[in-house]
């Protein structure tokens, strides 16, 4: 992870936390590291003012419960300060970004682990009642102890985000068809984005991918995603998780059981309670139980 200094007009202070260094910055805001009166490190991310409205009380709550083994658990929330500013678990860690661009894009069993990580880690933030909706390299980190997603949630509170375009927060490449069709957002653009990021962990790059954002969306709505260097052995599950109907997309529970060599979202099936194995929804009810 790259740290640099705080700039010359960054606060030393936010809250009861001390800032250290800088982590990074982008159109939300500024991400440090801190630490608190006890002396543990955090991670604080202090928003943007004018990118604020006021979120009902249950998303922030229900942020905060998602389970924290593959997540970047939420500390604090403050939207009231002067300085806005949510406070989560420290990831000590690259992001995926970093990584595939400085050691090449995944493999093998490395591939896999990571698609698991990642699903799992979807799978909890679902199960909390929470859309991810800016799920992408940036925002998974890499701990010694596997991947961790951040910022869930965190666009719900946001009326703008790093990429905007035509009145859409997020980031094009990432994100699902029915977005720019100007659907609400739903687990399913979740499970879109897990799908493009499985194609740029595999290969460096991304399946929809233009120099400008409106030729990126026009080929996401129009076209079939490259998939070309996808291994064999997640290509089912990557090509279901992007497909153009989100009700033809795989839940996040159906998407990790069948990672692990449980279920059978990686080919078509019948719905719950309608020709589907009574075993197998019996797992992923638990599935979704254990990671609430």
């Amino acid at each position: 992870m790259s740290l640099t200094p705080l700039a010359h007009d960054d606060p030393t202070h936010i809250g009861a936390y001390a800032l250290a260094r800088r982590i990074g910055a982008g159109g939300q805001g500024v991400v440090y590291e801190a630490y608190d009166p006890a002396g543990v490190r955090v991670a604080i991310k202090v928003l943007h003012p004018g990118g604020i409205r006021r979120p009902p009380a249950k998303e922030v709550a229900a942020a905060r419960r998602v389970s924290s083994f593959s997540t970047a658990k939420i500390l604090e929330v403050d939207l009231d300060a002067e300085r806005p500013y949510i406070v989560s678990e420290f990831v000590d860690g690259p992001s995926l970004r970093a990584a595939v661009a400085q050691a090449g894009p995944y493999e093998g069993d490395a591939l896999h682990r990571l698609a698991i990580g990642i699903a799992t880690a979807m799978a909890a933030i679902h199960g909390a009642g929470v859309v991810h909706r800016d799920l992408k390299p940036e925002n998974v980190l890499l701990a010694p102890d596997g991947p961790r997603v951040i910022d869930f949630g965190i666009a719900r509170v946001l009326e703008a985000s790093s990429t905007m375009t035509s009145g859409l927060a997020g980031t094009p490449a990432y994100m699902a068809p029915e977005l720019f069709r100007g659907e609400n957002p739903r687990p399913a653009a979740d499970v879109y984005a897990w799908g493009v990021i499985m194609v740029f962990a595999a290969t460096g790059r991304v399946p929809f991918q233009r120099e400008h954002p409106a030729a990126t969306i026009h080929q996401a709505l129009t076209t079939e995603p490259d998939l070309d260097g996808v291994p064999d052995s997640l290509l089912p599950l990557v090509a279901k998780a992007l497909s153009k109907d989100p009700d033809e997309r795989p839940s996040a529970p159906d998407l990790l059981l069948s990672l692990v060599g449980v279920g059978t979202a990686g080919v078509v099936e019948p719905p719950a309670g309608h020709g589907r194995p009574r075993w197998k929804v019996r797992a992923g009810a638990l599935l979704v139980r254990w990671l609430r």
